[in-house]
């Protein structure tokens, strides 16, 4: 497996990858599937710096990808970021995750980068635990924040110190 900087040439599978879980899952509140054409404008806000968005590739299949983009727009919080971590289904469990991880928060190291902020949605105990791992910490839960497949859904924010 070889973890890179996300190319435009792996926006087609990225954007599959999410899909999967925008139609199976309430990881992501998105409700409506991507075009490559729509992805394309977040794809464009990474910027190999504080913003990154990594994939984990094999035999040219891309596994997964993780990221750090913008937490909110105003100017006070550009020392903060935003991570999400998205992994194939047929890639679970085989140290995907923590790779994408390691190298993002490696590749974050001297960007000026104080905290990164994950937002997960409950119950997701696979993913709370990834993110412990990795340090994170309880910053807060909003509850029945998002609303889909005809219920309410918690999301746990969790923090982590970025050297």
């Amino acid at each position: 497996m070889e973890i890179r900087d996300a190319q435009w040439r792996d926006l087609p599978a990225m954007t599959a990858l999410y899909n999967h879980y925008i139609k199976t899952s309430a990881c992501t509140f998105a409700i409506e599937p991507y075009s490559v054409e729509t992805r394309s404008a977040w794809f464009e806000k990474f910027d190999g710096d504080r913003w990154r968005c990594l994939v984990t590739e094999q035999d040219g299949q891309v596994l997964g990808y993780a990221c750090s983009a913008e937490f909110k727009p105003k100017s006070a919080y550009r020392t903060s970021v935003e991570v999400s971590i998205y992994v194939g289904t047929d890639a679970h469990r085989r140290g995907v995750a923590r790779g994408l991880y390691t190298a993002l928060f490696k590749a974050l190291e001297g960007t000026g980068v104080h905290r990164a902020y994950a937002g997960i949605t409950l119950p997701n105990e696979a993913s709370v635990q990834l993110h412990r791992s990795f340090g994170f910490v309880d910053a807060g839960i909003y509850r029945e924040v998002g609303h889909k497949f005809g219920r309410y859904w918690d999301v746990a924010w969790l923090e982590r110190h970025c050297p």
